[in-house]
């Protein structure tokens, strides 16, 4: 009796774990591969408890969630032979769990490995600046060239998108300086536009205060009240080139209208009568080398011989 009853307490303990070994609970993101006799079964199981025979059945969990990559950084020469270091992310998830498990050993390690070879060809076949701002084209190459394989591995391609682009140092000095000669440029060229605008403004504004010369008073009692507003010590009075032009015009005809000045006998000097027109009068020269003027015979007006050594 005592042996019959060992034997049904044996059997049970069998049976409790044929049973524990039989049940498998799959979650919701997860499909269960199950392999009888080594063949895999062509449907996989769904998120549940599922019933597996005992030492006959082997069930692979393949997870179904988005998987997120990171893509390790790839040194790499674009084609406008430029050096630069570039890494990446890469969104997948598993859509056919047979093919991923048995036509590819580690799907995950693969899709690594054919992603940083992707990314190596992409550096190769882009230049610099599409690096730098054109990376939507990028994203889609890479996202074609992952698929291809991608596909017979069960695997579909979600995103793939390049982090970060990392130059050398002497580049980012030339593109710094490059910036900063456009931006210099690009001040030079509105500066130049105002003054261009300004000057025709002037322009008007001049030929506008040409047809009415008070206005030009006007603006200059408006300078200087702009000017005293500040409450400086030192007061700036405009004056007009105008008016320097008047007195220099003014200047110049007093000086062509005054007579000529007399000599010290009250009478007018010889240059000066030749500068006004009269004609020289003839001068008579003696024995003794002393010339006397016509009819000044009284009173001859001596003038020194040229021609005389001791004079």
């Amino acid at each position: 009796m005592g042996a019959v009853v060992a034997l049904l307490v044996v059997a049970a303990v069998i049976g409790l774990i044929g049973l524990r070994s039989s049940v498998r609970v799959v979650k919701q993101y997860e499909r269960g591969v199950v392999y009888r006799w080594g063949r895999v079964n062509p449907v996989p199981k769904e998120p549940g408890p599922r019933m597996v025979m005992p030492f006959v059945d082997r069930m692979t969990k393949v997870n179904m969630q988005v998987v997120t990559m990171p893509v390790p950084s790839q040194e790499g020469i674009t084609r406008d032979n430029v050096s630069v270091r570039v890494d990446a992310v890469l969104y997948f998830r598993v859509v056919d769990p047979i093919r991923a498990t048995v036509d590819v050993q580690n799907y995950q390690f693969a899709m690594l490995q054919v992603a940083q070879t992707s990314l190596r060809s992409i550096i190769g076949k882009s230049d610099l600046d599409d690096l730098l701002s054109g990376r939507e084209m990028l994203h889609e190459g890479l996202e074609l060239m992952l698929s291809t394989p991608a596909t017979g591995w069960g695997v579909h391609i979600d995103r793939v998108e390049i982090k970060d682009v990392a130059l050398p140092e002497s580049m980012k000095r030339s593109m710094a300086r490059q910036a900063e000669a456009d931006r210099e440029r690009r001040a030079r060229i509105i500066t130049a536009d105002g003054e261009l605008q300004a000057s025709v403004k002037l322009s008007e504004a001049a030929k506008a205060m040409d047809a009415n010369p008070a206005a030009l008073q006007l603006r200059m009692l408006q300078t200087v009240v702009e000017v005293a507003a500040e409450k400086n010590s030192t007061l700036v009075l405009p004056f007009p080139v105008e008016l320097l032009r008047f007195f220099d015009r003014a200047a110049q005809g007093s000086g062509a209208s005054a007579p000529a000045a007399p000599q010290a006998g009250g009478k007018p000097a010889a240059g000066k009568d030749l500068a006004a027109g009269e004609e020289p009068a003839e001068v008579e020269q003696g024995k003794g080398g002393r010339g006397e003027l016509p009819g000044t015979a009284g009173s001859p007006l001596q003038i020194p011989d040229p021609r005389s050594s001791e004079e």
